[in-house]
């Protein structure tokens, strides 16, 4: 099969499916970073591509799937992120109105099939974003599994997410450097890259037990989460949650808010928690804490069995036949 690979960012997981789908099929990889392009260099992939996948309903979207439409082909694309989100109070979602959303529902209605990361992120797509439920798979992130770091941890509060405004409540970053005051004694780290001026406006809500890494490399991460007895994932709107998996894989207790897929991801013998309470979240933070050394593995045997990359592919796969053939038995709604 010939495949247009579009997106518009080099995020792992992008690039995860990229690599996913070349194993088996002629892949070219279509990267359109800037609203600018060429008409005619698109049209000529599409044309002599069988199927368009795209990652995300934003306007790089937008003329791959119409030119697949208007030449016959088939398109799959992939949401369930700022795409079909609507959160005005983290000032967050296309689907808050205005152009944003009439470009990923155009793109939504004309794509032959779409996948989702989570059945949180189908629920949003089909009740925020109007999508055909018939047209939906959802096929959950695949994870890299880290290797299991000691059972016993340091008192370390670990959550990873770049720094800036729109992130500060969508991905929980102040109400996290806020839960530290209720905690003097534990250590609070926040990974990610410093994109913008917020990163002030959060040490300026910090106790001197938090610390700021900024960007670190994948193995320095990867330290990170073996050394953190408790991942905080402290969102307002997950369409999967990967980094929190990718913690569990290393043997972090999760604290998590109930945020779309988290749920899903962590499983129901986690720690919840609000992230609009702070005493609710240190108390949270207090039971993961808490956890004894075999939870550590049972929450990577948690990631293991259910999100590995594998499992992803071959859902990929059976999706792509099934596009192909036309023939859409279970495999257009069911769970992979």
């Amino acid at each position: 099969m010939r495949i247009l690979f579009v997106h518009n960012g080099q995020e792992r997981f992008v690039q995860d499916d990229l690599h996913l789908l070349a194993q088996s099929h002629t892949v070219t990889d279509w990267y359109q970073p800037r609203r600018w392009f060429n008409p005619a260099r698109l049209l000529n992939q599409v044309r002599n591509h069988d199927l368009v996948f795209c990652w995300f309903a934003s306007w790089h979207a937008m003329a791959p799937v119409l030119l697949a439409k208007a030449l016959g082909k088939l398109s799959v694309v992939v949401v369930g992120g700022y795409d079909t989100a609507n959160l005005p109070q983290a000032d967050y979602g296309a689907q808050r109105g205005g152009v944003p959303r009439l470009v990923s529902r155009t793109i939504i209605r004309l794509a032959t099939k779409l996948i989702v990361n989570s059945q949180a992120a189908r629920s949003e797509a089909i009740t925020d974003a109007g999508a055909d439920p018939t047209k939906i798979s959802v096929i959950y992130h695949g994870v890299h599994p880290l290797p299991l770091g000691p059972l016993a941890r340091e008192p370390i509060v670990l959550t990873v997410g770049n720094v800036w405004r729109e992130n500060l409540l969508r991905k929980g970053l102040l109400p996290f450097v806020g839960a530290a005051a209720y905690l003097p004694d534990v250590c609070f780290v926040l990974v990610g890259r410093w994109c913008d001026d917020s990163i002030e406006e959060l040490k300026a809500a910090a106790t001197p037990n938090v610390t700021f890494t900024g960007f670190v490399s994948d193995d320095e991460l990867t330290a990170w989460y073996q050394r953190a007895s408790v991942y905080v994932q402290a969102s307002l709107h997950e369409g999967f949650g990967l980094s929190v998996a990718e913690a569990m894989s290393a043997g972090c207790v999760p604290v998590v808010s109930r945020a779309g897929a988290l749920p899903e991801v962590v499983g129901a013998d986690s720690v919840f928690i609000d992230p609009t309470n702070l005493d609710e979240m240190a108390a949270g933070i207090a039971r993961g804490l808490s956890s004894t050394g075999q939870k550590r593995g049972d929450y990577r045997e948690r990631i293991v069995q259910n999100f590995l990359l594998e499992k992803r592919q071959e859902a990929l796969e059976q999706l792509l036949q099934g596009t192909m053939s036309g023939i859409f038995p279970e495999s257009s709604v069911r769970n992979y």
